[in-house]
């Protein structure tokens, strides 16, 4: 019997097929147009795991169990994604039931970040570790925190809701209807948006030429590659950001007192560009005697974690 892992992330769904050893066997991506709506980003997911499943010739019967990571705020019990700030129209879906509908397998979803903290706390960054905050750096910023072997959930499963930490009292809006939030600053958007904020204040950058002027088409992977090449605007954007964030981590190792801290996502692939003004900032700022015991690591398992730690918590949830 086999296990399907879900990601459902802002720009792609990862979706893979994986062995009873958790090992992945197959796995593929679909676009997860995210500025539509709920009802064609589910549409997207669904006939991603009809494709995979046809592609590896496997039945539904052969899967014992669905594991789906999805961003924002859920109801667990219910299946019930209630919020996320990277979709569209997006409020109150069904998930679990408009996939078990489907392929008529047990269905088991939790906050995206959770379900990467525990494909890294099983098989990657964070294995054999009994503290463990972790922090994806995509679309948005999201987080997850293992305390005392335990994933920390709350009382409506927002624990370690860092992405948003308010950083500014009258920052730039969030979908969460707060304003300020750190992952509108830390994050593939931010990134973007603080350039973009710069470019507006009559600074140059190679960046506009790559774009045409356009800056719909600014990209946080241009940052870096503008970053290296010596471009001032983008390494102050990712000295900016890098701050940002320190501040951010800074908050969250008084608060949690993590042994080691997992950075990943897409963004996080900018490495030391962007975590060296982090780790500076968190030097001069987190509490002395918790930053002594905690180590800042790249995430292990790649741009799959999501995927794979959704085939983790389905096999758990299924024993």
């Amino acid at each position: 019997m086999f296990y399907i892992g879900i990601d459902l992330g802002g720009t792609n769904i990862k979706i893979g097929l994986l062995n009873p050893d958790l090992t992945v066997q197959s796995k593929l991506k679909v676009p997860t147009e995210s500025e539509t709506d709920s009802q064609t980003v589910m549409t997207n997911l669904i006939a991603g795991v009809k494709k995979l499943l046809v592609e590896t010739q496997t039945g539904s019967d052969q899967i014992k169990a669905i594991g789906v990571g999805v961003p924002g705020q859920m109801d667990i019990e219910r299946g019930l994604s209630i919020f996320s700030p990277n979709f569209s129209h997006w409020d109150n879906v069904p998930v679990v039931q408009l996939i078990e509908d489907q392929f008529h397998v047990p269905t088991y979803m939790d906050n995206d970040v959770r379900v990467n903290l525990y494909g890294e706390w099983q098989l990657g960054a964070g294995k054999g570790k009994q503290d463990v905050l972790m922090v994806t750096l995509g679309t948005g910023l999201g987080a997850a925190m293992i305390t005392n072997g335990q994933m920390m959930y709350g009382k409506s499963n927002s624990a370690a809701e860092l992405g948003h930490l308010n950083m500014y009292r009258h920052g730039r809006p969030c979908a969460c209807g707060s304003s300020g939030c750190l992952g509108r600053y830390v994050s593939a958007r931010g990134m973007v948006k603080t350039v973009q904020e710069h470019l507006a204040a009559g600074e140059t950058s190679v960046m506009s030429e790559w774009t045409q002027g356009d800056e719909t088409k600014l990209t946080a992977r241009m940052i870096s590659e503008a970053y290296d090449q010596g471009d001032k605007l983008a390494q102050a954007v990712m000295q900016e950001t890098g701050e940002i964030l320190g501040y951010g981590l800074s908050s969250a190792i008084n608060l949690y007192n993590p042994e080691r801290i997992i950075i990943g996502g897409g963004v996080a692939a900018a490495g030391e560009r962007l975590l060296g003004p982090t780790k500076e900032v968190i030097a001069g700022h987190a509490l002395k005697v918790a930053r002594e015991v905690c180590d800042i690591v790249p995430a292990q398992l790649g741009p799959w974690a999501g995927m794979v730690g959704a085939g983790v918590y389905a096999k758990q949830n299924s024993i």
